[in-house]
């Protein structure tokens, strides 16, 4: 079990996403140490410096930029290296040379003997935490991805639009791939313990348009790049709520992205399921009675996952 006294994290990489995350974790009172870590020495100082300016404003957090051996007694490293999502790119089109980059990087941060956590977010994150778990050889719980917990708040966040009710108060997962096949488990959404279809019912609003919804869920990325070029505030987010679940020990369920090993038929890659997230990491996924249709659904995403894990030199 991790020690809940263990707060510090590193972040290696940061460009738009990194240096987002390292300041949601920087204002978030939950981090008594913050390293960054960059190829780029010079934009880890850079954005050391300027998080470290907020002093007065903050949380008392020490902050600075680091090499690969700061991270060693990190309790949570969350690597966000790499190149980032262009414009009419798919997150696997980024596979090769991120792959390449995570190769690269791992084996320079000499994972202590402690019981450290590493927190992949960078794409496509389902095949690139794949690797990590066979490049470090750290256990399945101790090595997981961002997964889609940014895509169950877009999905909260559109049913939240329609139904009149806070996203908070609304449970719905999208699981599977953090991409183009991942899947939005209807049958599972409900607000007040009462699926979606009988919940506008009841508050006289006509259904969830499901197409609509899922291809704004779907196409949220793209919609994004094509307009500012990138996205990450929301999954800067996204990290720090994974980070506050494990350094609080909350046992929040979250749809990481982590080892499947013969659940719904699936095995040998890592993808999104609700997961228990506490000091320990990542607990077994979950297996929900999901609809025929969505079962199929996650099958087929695992299998492009497979294909795409294939398709690197592991």
């Amino acid at each position: 079990m991790q020690s809940k006294s263990n707060r510090k994290i590193a972040v290696v990489g940061v460009g738009s996403v990194g240096a987002s995350v390292a300041y949601a974790l920087a204002i978030s009172g939950l981090v008594s140490e913050l390293v960054l870590v960059d190829v780029n020495s010079a934009k880890a100082e850079g954005e050391a410096m300027d998080l470290a300016h907020a002093a007065a404003f903050i949380k008392p957090v020490t902050i600075y930029a680091g090499t690969f051996e700061d991270c060693r007694d990190a309790g949570i490293i969350i690597y966000c290296a790499g190149a980032s999502q262009k414009p009419g790119e798919t997150r696997l089109d980024l596979l090769q040379k991120n792959y390449a980059i995570l190769r690269g990087s791992l084996p320079e941060l000499r994972f202590g003997s402690g019981d450290g956590i590493l927190l992949i977010v960078s794409n496509p994150v389902d095949v690139l935490t794949y690797a990590a778990l066979k490049i470090t050889g750290l256990p399945p719980e101790r090595v997981f991805g961002s997964g889609t917990v940014l895509d169950s708040s877009r999905f909260r966040h559109n049913l939240s639009r329609h139904c009149g009710v806070a996203p908070r108060n609304i449970h719905a997962y999208v699981v599977g791939e953090h991409g183009d096949s991942e899947v939005l488990l209807w049958s599972l959404a409900y607000i007040a313990g009462t699926g979606l279809d009988r919940f506008c019912g009841l508050a006289g609003i006509p259904p969830v348009n499901r197409q609509e919804v899922d291809a704004s869920v779907r196409n949220a990325g793209y919609e994004i790049i094509s307009r500012k070029g990138a996205t990450y505030y929301a999954v800067s987010l996204a990290v720090r709520r994974i980070c506050e679940s494990i350094i609080r020990d909350e046992n929040t369920i979250l749809t990481i992205s982590g080892l499947i090993d013969g659940i719904y038929g699936v095995s040998g890659c890592c993808l999104s399921l609700p997961a228990v997230v506490n000091s320990h990491g990542r607990g077994s996924p979950l297996k929900l009675p999901l609809a025929g249709e969505e079962e199929e659904a996650l099958r087929r995403s695992a299998g492009i996952l497979k294909a795409a894990i294939n398709q690197i030199n592991l």
